[in-house]
């Protein structure tokens, strides 16, 4: 029990420094990893809540937050190869030029943070009745605090994606082929977009995998309560 109530100490603690710390970085890239490190947590914990309410959400974690945060790793390496850009603050109006990518990371973010309808809420349910029923109102707590602060930190990249206005008409460089000098590759530019079917067909199945298994989550749960 004692050795329960430590791992849950460490677990929060780790949950909401990277959560806070993620809500003041301005990569993208930076802010998926910390995000990371916070969501682990959450596996950790509900491990340490000792309860097959919280086993459960633990052990469904690994699979719900492995297919968001694949999603929203896709989306960031979309982004990047379709205009060169890492941070936050360089997406304003990128959800009108990339509504594919843009929509798959709404999808991933929204399970990041818990919301119903995605494989994210199941765990966090699990994690408060499991928290409830071993009366540690003190991890219910950080379970919502660290919800809220995901919350914050995702909506700041879809509010600049989708509602700041284009500072100008955005141009990507793309590597072509120089006619007058075929050894010597040149560069022209167009308007950032799509990358390619190649690209966005697997982040747009990670993503409705993760509605797939918020909505019919029997499966992974028989699965998860078989494991512990």
């Amino acid at each position: 029990l004692n050795l329960g109530i430590a791992t849950a100490v460490l677990a929060s603690i780790t949950i909401l420094i990277a959560s806070f710390y993620a809500y003041r970085l301005d990569s993208l890239k930076a802010l998926l990893a910390y995000s990371t490190i916070a969501q682990l947590s959450y596996m950790i914990l509900g491990a340490a809540l000792l309860n097959p309410s919280g086993l459960t959400g633990g052990i469904i974690h690994i699979t719900n937050h492995a297919l968001a945060k694949i999603t929203l790793f896709f989306c960031a390496g979309s982004i990047y190869l379709a205009s060169g850009k890492t941070n936050i603050s360089e997406l304003s109006g990128i959800g009108r030029r990339m509504p594919w990518t843009m929509a798959a990371f709404l999808v991933g973010a929204l399970s990041t943070v818990g919301v119903p309808a995605t494989a994210g809420f199941i765990t966090k349910w699990f994690l408060i009745v499991g928290a409830f029923e071993a009366k540690q109102f003190l991890i219910l707590f950080v379970v919502l605090v660290g919800t809220l602060l995901s919350a914050v930190y995702y909506f700041r990249v879809l509010r600049t994606a989708y509602f700041l206005p284009e500072e100008r008409a955005p141009l990507r460089a793309v590597a072509t082929a120089d006619v007058s000098n075929p050894g010597g590759p040149r560069e022209k530019t167009q308007p950032i977009g799509e990358v390619s079917l190649l690209i966005v067909v697997p982040l747009l199945i990670t993503a409705a995998l993760s509605i797939v298994l918020g909505l019919y989550p029997q499966a992974i749960l028989e699965l998860a309560r078989k494991a512990f």
